[in-house]
């Protein structure tokens, strides 16, 4: 909803956005590395963990496939203005927002199975799900203002999307409370491998194209802030 604000009414320098990309690239990367697969492999082992982590690639790059023909194949790159220029194909703007569905489910469900151990929702891991979201808010509703569509369409479809990933939170909570730990650990490994193909699918080269050699810095700039804050919280 941020980023459908933002591209409503805000226009942020490409620059900006692309730092934004590469920061929160890093701390998605910190928060699947120790905040999920450790977390998993802690839970169900090896066997689940990595079954559950080559699932979630494959499922969201099959499904990334299917949303990119439908015209949102840059759906978090930070040329929002760029997209909103071609989004006179049909669908463009909603087909973004189906990827930002596709993307938000497996990052809510483990927001919500996170909640089982009763430690509370990891930090770490909600900001690297708002940081890797804001730019697909920014595209989708750039492109879909420059098709005529009304404000009222454009977060309406952008409500429906944080509903339907706060049910999903709920489901991951409700769901798996009686799951076994190797159930858990197959279900956070889904989430993680769904995260890491997007980052190299999606994120990291649409930072690199507009941060260019300032993208890496960055993005270890991320991951270090995300590191510490995970260690210090932790204890």
């Amino acid at each position: 909803m941020v980023g459908a604000l933002i591209g409503t009414f805000v226009k942020l320098p490409q620059r900006v956005i692309a730092g934004v990309m590469a920061f929160g690239a890093g701390v998605l990367i910190s928060a699947l590395s120790f905040d999920l697969m450790d977390e998993a492999y802690r839970q169900g082992g090896i066997g689940s963990t990595s079954l559950g982590f080559l699932a979630g690639a494959v499922v969201y790059t099959v499904a990334n496939v299917l949303v990119s023909r439908r015209g949102a194949r840059h759906r978090k790159r930070s040329g929002y203005a760029e997209d909103a220029r071609q989004s006179t194909e049909a669908g463009s703007g909603l087909a973004i927002a189906l990827g930002a569905l596709l993307d938000g489910i497996p990052e809510s469900i483990v927001i919500g199975v996170s909640l089982l151990e009763g430690m509370g929702v990891s930090l770490v891991t909600v900001a690297a799900v708002f940081l890797s979201n804001l730019p697909e808010g920014l595209s989708s509703a750039a492109g879909m203002r420059r098709a005529g569509r009304s404000k009222a369409y454009v977060f309406g479809i952008w409500g429906g999307i944080a509903l339907a990933s706060g049910i999903a939170a709920l489901i991951g909570y409700g769901v798996f409370a009686e799951a076994g730990p190797a159930t858990i650990a197959f279900v956070t490994a889904v989430a993680a491998g769904a995260i890491l193909a997007m980052l190299a699918d999606t994120m990291v080269p649409e930072a690199f194209e507009t941060a260019h050699e300032f993208a890496g810095l960055i993005t270890v700039a991320g991951f270090l802030a995300a590191f510490t804050l995970s260690r210090v919280l932790g204890g």
